[in-house]
């Protein structure tokens, strides 16, 4: 018979079960029907799951909503950036070379006499871009390649484990010197590619770790003793309830990949000209920062919020999905 205080989804199909099952537990500790107690339980009382528990956190932790807000400003401006910088950043005026503040222009002039506002502004469509495109590939390919190798196990994940432990021994700043060296092209597209093929690994293993421990709970092994498939176990029983820690890493690491999209366009084998990027403007106003410091406080100052920002939010979010800290 089965035992009335486990929740009937932790059983049927395992949706939020981890969650649900410890709430069913303390309930029937705390004075359920039947319980030590024996209190009644108000019906109208709903169990919340993982997740509305974690937002439930996060819309009273303000890391989140100052990072959030940053996130949601430049993501703004990356697809608008008009509504706030009017001119063009490859409009040029030599006569003003180097110049600092005026009217009009508060962050100055480069070399070449562009409006460093206006670069500033633009050049967030480039890094936003490398940071979601290549955390959104690497966080893709790394969780169906771990989560599989966690499921299935044995030749498959011994496979997987060697290929991914030959990436991680690839000094990621000399890979992309030696990768997108032989790349002409100065889009972002290579940039993603590059940072996806050295990224994925690190998602692989946490999803593979995750899903090795999911799939050991009560719940799997029930569903896969009432003829639950492969396919029905991973997607519906083990996915949602292994997802949370890919999510909290790949937001922490969507920071870094900004970061070093910046270093490598900085080096001059990322993003090149006439593309618009914070690592190409830092690179060419380190040479004269005795002169005209404005040229590299700007977009370091501008490169260093977003990745502070999100690096912020993925913190959030690991305190609100990890149990342990609660």
């Amino acid at each position: 018979m089965p035992d009335p205080y486990v929740p009937k989804e932790a059983v049927a199909h395992g949706d939020g079960a981890t969650a649900n099952l410890a709430i069913g537990e303390a309930e029937s500790l705390e004075g359920t029907p039947g319980g030590p107690g024996g209190a009644p339980v108000d019906p109208s009382v709903k169990a919340r799951s993982l997740w509305s528990d974690a937002w439930h956190d996060l819309r009273r932790n303000p890391i989140f909503i100052i990072s959030a807000l940053v996130i949601l400003f430049l993501i703004v401006i990356a697809i608008w950036p008009s509504l706030i910088a009017s001119g063009s950043p490859y409009k040029a005026d030599l006569t003003k070379a180097q110049r600092g503040a005026s009217p009009g222009h508060p962050f100055g002039y480069d070399t070449q006499g562009r409006d460093v506002y206006t670069r500033v502004v633009y050049g967030a469509r480039a890094s936003i871009t490398v940071g979601i495109c290549a955390t959104a590939g690497a966080a893709l390919l790394g969780s169906v390649l771990g989560g599989l190798a966690g499921f299935f196990g044995g030749w498959w994940d011994a496979l997987l484990s060697r290929i991914a432990d030959v990436f991680f021994g690839i000094p990621i700043i000399l890979g992309g010197l030696v990768f997108l060296s032989v790349v002409t092209s100065g889009s972002v597209w290579p940039v993603v590619g590059f940072i996806v093929l050295l990224g994925w690994p690190q998602i692989s293993r946490i999803a593979r770790g995750s899903v090795v421990t999911i799939k050991q709970n009560d719940f799997v092994q029930a569903a896969r003793a009432l003829g639950a498939g492969n396919g029905r176990l991973l997607l519906r029983h083990i996915a949602p309830n292994a997802v949370a820690p890919v999510i909290v890493v790949a937001t922490i690491a969507l920071g870094t990949y900004i970061a070093l999209e910046a270093t490598l366009s900085f080096l001059g084998v990322g993003l090149k000209p006439p593309t618009v990027s914070w690592g190409i403007d830092i690179s060419d106003a380190a040479t004269r920062i005795r002169n005209a410091p404005h040229m590299l406080l700007w977009p370091a100052g501008a490169l260093s919020i977003t990745v502070l920002a999100f690096i912020m939010l993925g913190d959030a979010v690991r305190d609100a999905l990890d149990p342990k800290l609660r």
